[in-house]
């Protein structure tokens, strides 16, 4: 089962450090997960990851991987940790934000949601019970409850009425994870995900809910969907009052660099986002110092290093030629880069919380990486 142990606690603000360990590794946190959603993580090898990026775990989508390649291949190859040659850790989503980002072909009934691929039209329901059965051929170390994720604005009474259906399919999922035998040698942990919008009430319902679950560790969903940040900052930090001390907490689909150090400060110590790579294949790539849109003429000569402590090997001139020109090596240096930069940032985090540093560093990092250069 997952561990977590607590390492240092930040006297001026919320931020820890802490290691979880799972089936597969140990995961220092904070730490910050590249998406792999369909088992590869856009335009980098396992190899990278492992040696170049030190990721320690990634995350895989269950929406997408139950389309293709099928839990039938997953199964027959022992899953997804053998299909993708990858001996660390997974995490995988339950699904709920994909069927919650194509409002426009998917029904929500009180046992599940009816939805439509994406790929070729065919119609499949998800129930609680059937997303862990998924998950559990997927194969991930962590595994996240089916929730309803609601979009931001919404009202009030939606918003309830989500609250009500997302606890009830947790309470499913929990039962139904601990009937069923693991599918491999190792035990998968579950998590639970509050949700409530930007409601404080319905927040804090939900985080008393589920720290009463007592599960291996807790999700916040329902975040980082269109709404500002200080009220992204302000849910998270009314939840994490919540939730247990004693267990990891994992912000969903959070965020830009400076998102991840104001959270960090929040008592967060798990993200995932597909902003370094996504935004990498659209020139964006970002520093310590700022932000950089390569494919602006500035920078088309200029010859010096893209980042002297993370890419030192090509400059800016370079890789805006290869972007421009939508060559691949492009998306592969940008992605590369921009995902050393997370895995950096969170290891400077880890360090200046153990300095007792972290609060007075994390106020001078967070307007320079917001800047743009």
């Amino acid at each position: 089962m997952l561990q977590f142990s607590l390492k240092h606690t930040d006297s001026h603000s919320q931020a820890r450090t802490g290691e979880i360990t799972t089936a597969h590794n140990t995961i220092k946190t904070p730490i910050f997960m590249p998406v792999g959603t369909a088992g590869t993580v856009k335009a980098i090898s396992q190899e990278e990851l492992k040696s170049e990026i030190n990721a320690p775990i990634i995350l895989g989508n269950t929406y997408h991987l139950f389309l293709r390649p099928g839990v039938k291949i997953l199964e027959e190859v022992g899953g997804l940790h053998k299909f993708m040659n990858w001996d660390r850790s997974i995490l995988t989503d339950s699904g709920g934000y994909q069927v919650y980002s194509i409002a426009e072909s998917r029904k929500i009934k009180e046992n599940g949601v009816e939805f439509q691929s994406h790929i070729d039209g065919s119609r499949f329901f998800f129930t609680p019970e059937k997303v862990m059965d998924i998950q559990k051929i997927i194969g991930g170390d962590i595994i996240m409850a089916f929730d309803e994720c609601t979009p931001y604005p919404c009202d009030y009474q939606y918003a309830k009425k989500s609250l009500a259906l997302t606890h009830d399919w947790l309470v499913k999922c929990k039962k139904h994870q601990q009937n069923q035998m693991n599918s491999y040698d190792y035990f998968q942990s579950l998590f639970p995900i509050v949700q409530g919008s930007t409601f404080k009430d319905l927040r804090q319902e939900s985080a008393k809910f589920i720290a009463d679950q007592n599960m291996p560790g807790n999700a916040i969903g329902g975040l980082s969907v269109g709404e500002p940040h200080h009220l992204m900052y302000e849910m998270t930090n009314l939840v994490t009052e919540h939730l247990p001390k004693d267990k990891p907490r994992y912000l969903m689909g959070v965020g830009t660099p400076a998102n991840l150090l104001e959270c960090i400060a929040l008592g967060i110590d798990m993200f995932d986002c597909v902003m370094p790579t996504r935004n990498a294949r659209n020139g964006m790539l970002f520093t310590e110092n700022g932000t950089i849109n390569i494919k602006n003429q500035k920078w088309e000569n200029d010859y010096s290093e893209i980042d002297e402590k993370i890419t030192p090997n090509y400059s800016k001139a370079y890789l805006r030629h290869l972007i421009k020109n939508n060559e691949y090596l492009g998306a592969q240096i940008a992605s590369k880069h921009n995902l050393k930069f997370y895995l950096w940032l969170m290891n400077e985090a880890r360090e200046k919380i153990a300095d007792g540093n972290f609060y007075a560093w994390k106020n001078t990092m967070v307007p320079k990486l917001e800047s743009r250069l």
